[in-house]
């Protein structure tokens, strides 16, 4: 697993995982639990994880849908 995008927006993240799932791209999104520890204050960005050999497509259609400034580097 290879991670794609760092963020502490939940809307955001909520959209890209749904994007993503969307077109058959299996995901994880980490950190959840520790976001929900520290009370949602945004202390602990969530982090999207996909599969490295899928990580491609993936950042493609996270450009394709206006996301791209969201990318970690490659």
């Amino acid at each position: 697993m290879i991670e794609i995008v760092r963020s502490s927006d939940l809307v955001l993240i909520g959209f890209l995982q749904s994007l993503l799932e969307n077109a058959n791209i299996p995901v994880l999104v980490a950190d959840s639990h520790m976001s929900a520890l520290e009370g949602m204050i945004g202390a602990f960005p969530r982090r999207i994880l996909v599969p490295d050999d899928r990580a491609a497509q993936a950042r493609r259609l996270i450009r394709e849908a206006g996301h791209g400034a969201e990318l970690r580097h490659e």
